[in-house]
């Protein structure tokens, strides 16, 4: 039996181990964080993911998966640590440097090593080659090294883990042909072969379109309002045309990979000038947010918001890179007291309150998730709570109907020229 080491164990890692324990593979399941190995050990998962509960319970109970807090010896290793920005936007490495590191002594002819971390270009080639050599062997030649990109997505990973494409990266042949082996024992979709720096570099565009595809429309979303326009309609009809499909606009872009990704390309070249300038054009929009709030309370004295989800996408706990939380920080410094309620999210930087604190004396409704939930709030309910009845729908989700006709003044992003 295939024995795999992943190193990893959180929103990537956790789902690749759990998933090759499923389909018959020994799979050993590493992370340095101590209070994550316990928690999987009594059974219980510290992601909110569908589904993956019940496949990490199964694969544990049925001795197809460890976990464990140092690697093991294995045929095949995974690597599935976080790859962070730093202050300056460049990557953060030291995960993947030591979790490679961490593997030195365990490594013997014939192991395969596998990136899955998101990386800039030729991380592979230029950091875990010179690393992994120190163990003598011949990298590409007794030890294979490819890099295979995650392509999931946070909601629906362990369907698309399994069902998405997959490239594959490897230094030479010989470690894609490895790499291959074992992938087609779980991936339905097509297994794309290609050299480790492109699929660094393919892996890192696809994210990079989505950006600069929202940076468009959050761009037209304020050109709208120096015009006076409804900039949703405007995408609407643009789209109606068959080769055109803009995104929708947003208060931000966050999660781990859209507003992180495109950087890793800006480190590399200098030549990356649209890339750069939709991040900065997405990372501009939650103060572009609180400025249209602050409209929204310029007649109010000590103003208070309910801000509705902090997580960076609806129906998930993932708070990386969340524009929420930079929307709440300037809104604190604003001296805007702001209500929380997200049923996702139990641990985070500001106090998160339970449904009825949050809207009690509230000014204004400020919904920048949108989770499932939100949608059967009561309008009347809550407006009977609220001091001043005015909801900003930055996600443009909730049924504006039943609020307006519960008395609320209703504005969406982009709609500058409503009349609520």
């Amino acid at each position: 039996m295939t024995r795999i080491c992943v190193l990893g164990l959180g929103y990537i890692g956790l789902p690749t181990a759990s998933v090759f324990a499923a389909n018959g593979f020994h799979v050993v399941g590493v992370d340095v964080d101590s209070q994550i190995v316990d928690v999987l050990s009594k059974g219980q998962i510290h992601i909110n993911e569908p589904g993956l509960k019940t496949v990490v319970c199964a694969a544990i109970q049925s001795g197809n998966m460890l976990v464990r807090q140092v690697p093991e010896q294995a045929d095949v290793f995974i690597i599935a640590v976080p790859t962070p920005l730093k202050d300056d936007n460049s990557a953060e490495l030291s995960y993947v440097i030591q979790a490679t590191e961490s593997i030195l002594p365990f490594l013997q002819q014939g192991n395969l090593v596998i990136l899955e971390s998101t990386v800039p270009p030729r991380t592979t080639e230029d950091i875990l080659v010179p690393i992994l050599q120190k163990s003598g062997y011949k990298i590409g030649e007794e030890i294979y090294l490819v890099h295979c990109p995650e392509r999931v997505l946070p909601g629906n990973i362990l369907h698309e883990f399994v069902s998405n494409d997959r490239i594959i990266g490897g230094i030479n042949d010989k470690s894609s042909d490895k790499a291959r082996g074992i992938y087609e024992k779980v991936v339905q979709g097509n297994l794309l072969i290609t050299d480790a720096t492109s699929a660094e570099m393919a892996k890192l565009m696809e994210n990079t379109y989505r950006d600069v595809n929202i940076a468009l429309a959050n761009e037209v979303c304020r050109i709208a309002y120096d015009l006076n326009l409804d900039a949703l309609e405007i995408i609407k009809l643009a789209n109606m045309h068959p080769r055109v499909n803009l995104h929708q606009p947003g208060p931000g872009v966050g999660g781990h990979c859209l507003a992180v990704d495109p950087w890793f390309i800006v480190e590399k070249s200098n030549n990356a000038e649209l890339i750069r300038l939709s991040r900065e054009i997405n990372d501009a929009m939650p103060n572009f947010v609180v400025g249209l709030v602050k409209k929204m309370l310029d007649q109010v004295v000590k103003p208070k918001i309910t801000v509705l989800g902090v997580t960076y996408k609806g129906n998930v706990d993932d708070i990386r890179e969340s524009p929420a939380t930079e929307v709440i920080r300037k809104l604190k410094q604003a001296n805007i007291d702001v209500g929380i309620y997200d049923p996702y999210v139990k641990n985070y930087e500001f106090e998160v309150s339970n449904l009825e604190e949050a809207f009690v004396a509230s000014d204004l409704i400020l919904l920048l998730a949108d989770h499932k939930e939100f949608k059967y709030l009561s309008a009347d309910e809550l407006g009977f709570l609220m001091r001043n009845k005015q909801l900003f729908d930055t996600r443009n989700c909730l049924n504006h109907s039943k609020w307006k006709d519960a008395g609320f003044s209703i504005k969406v992003l982009g709609k500058n020229n409503q009349n609520s």
